[in-house]
């Protein structure tokens, strides 16, 4: 694709984002399919330009109000070039002047771009929920998790991810997998905190190399790691994933219990518990089945007590994940954030009927905010007055040592997670 007709399907995939409320991900995936003709490198540029303006959406939004324009897909994405220092009318150009290009600029358009023209993306004008990138209703929990780090911890959520790795040791060691990634032409490094991680910089191809489609890799956040880490399980336990999805945590428990004892891995979509078979497959676990949980189902009541381990990946806001995902962050609304507190007290409510005398309860979410984390595990306790919090310390370094797991980017260099372990007692 010449860089004319880039720039004019990035403009396209913006607005078909802007319009829907489904991950931009998925919308990127599905829009990208039906167009066979564009090759991975400029799927990478599209994907780069779409990903910058989520990014500063917030703050260009904000500009573009200043001097009166509608925020469009197309100015967008023009003015996030002219605020990073492109010249107004080098932006102007990229317009209607080759083949596949987008249509011209029209006149609003052009005096909106040379109103921007001396200014950068940042103003002191603008209010600090909009200088972040945050959601105005976010910013006081975010404030109340970091304190004095919540500059830098937002602006850590608003960079691009690494991609993490998790060795699978059904398979390799983690030297041996080194060797195999750099036999591929791809250079990893050990992560710093999870003793099964690699990290590749920025984002390449993993998928098509020898080491993932053999198994001896998975994707899978440092942070995310650390969380099947805490969970404690080893060979010969009965261990219930009980938010599975399409199986990250399930591979992660079933190669730290050597492929001995009995993981069933549960969700209520058969369409994510599906995904997670290949996955299986492909690591070689063989210790692991599938449960579907349906309205009506009686399989946790006929399964109380029984396990000894029970982790929960609860469904949550994500805000953990906004470097990533950081559409998220722009559609996710007060009342989201409601329904998901009720849905996580609801799910633990269950899942602890599973876990026998002994046993423990890890309950684990991909989100920094409170409400979801720390005010759950306050609300659970006292519900169930028979369990109580084991203290984090197992396998992590000294400064991960408490009562909790939390996890950020900015300090952590991982994904923002939370996660607690509890032990029913008696």
């Amino acid at each position: 694709m010449t860089p004319a007709g880039r720039l004019q399907a990035a403009i396209e995939l913006l607005g078909t984002i802007e319009a829907d409320r489904r991950p931009a991900d998925a919308i990127a995936n599905d829009f990208l399919r039906t167009r066979r003709f564009i090759g991975g490198g400029d799927r990478r540029e599209i994907g780069e330009i779409v990903w910058s303006v989520l990014r500063a959406r917030r703050r260009l939004g904000w500009w573009l109000e200043r001097v009166g324009a509608e925020a469009t897909p197309r100015l967008l994405i023009a003015s996030l070039r002219v605020l990073t220092g492109m010249p107004a009318p080098r932006v102007a150009g990229l317009f209607g002047v080759m083949r596949f290009a987008p249509p011209p600029l029209d006149a609003a358009e052009r005096r909106a771009l040379d109103r921007l023209d001396t200014h950068t993306l940042d103003h002191p004008s603008m209010p600090e929920a909009v200088r972040l990138e945050m959601p105005d209703f976010v910013l006081p929990l975010l404030r109340e998790r970091f304190g004095d780090k919540l500059e830098s911890e937002c602006a850590a959520l608003m960079q691009p991810a690494p991609l993490d790795l998790r060795v699978n040791l059904l398979k390799a060691t983690r030297d041996e997998a080194l060797a195999a990634l750099a036999a591929a032409g791809l250079k990893a490094e050990p992560t710093r905190l999870s003793p099964w991680g690699l990290r590749l910089p920025g984002r390449q191809n993993v998928t098509v190399a020898a080491p993932f489609r053999d198994g001896l890799v998975e994707i899978q956040d440092e942070g995310s790691q650390l969380v099947a880490l805490l969970a404690g399980a080893q060979p010969g336990m009965r261990v219930a994933d009980y938010c599975a999805g399409a199986g990250g945590k399930t591979l992660a428990l079933a190669m730290t219990m050597a492929n001995k004892g009995h993981i069933i891995a549960c969700d209520v979509s058969a369409p994510r518990l599906d995904g997670a078979i290949r996955r299986l497959r492909r690591a070689g676990v063989h210790n692991a089945e599938r449960h579907l949980l349906e309205s009506g189902d009686k399989w946790v009541k006929r399964q109380e007590k029984k396990f000894d381990r029970v982790l929960v990946d609860a469904p949550c806001t994500g805000a953990g994940t906004w470097r990533r995902n950081p559409d998220a962050r722009l559609k996710l609304t007060e009342t989201d954030l409601a329904e998901l507190t009720a849905k996580q007290a609801a799910i633990l409510d269950a899942a602890q009927r599973l876990v026998k005398p002994g046993g423990r309860l890890v309950y684990a979410t991909c989100s920094v905010l409170r409400p979801e984390n720390e005010a759950q595990i306050e609300s659970f306790l006292a519900r169930h007055s028979d369990f109580a919090i084991v203290p984090v310390a197992d396998g992590l370094p000294a400064y991960l040592h408490g009562d909790m797991l939390r996890l950020s980017p900015a300090r952590d260099g991982t994904d923002g997670f939370f996660a607690c372990r509890m032990e029913r007692r008696g």
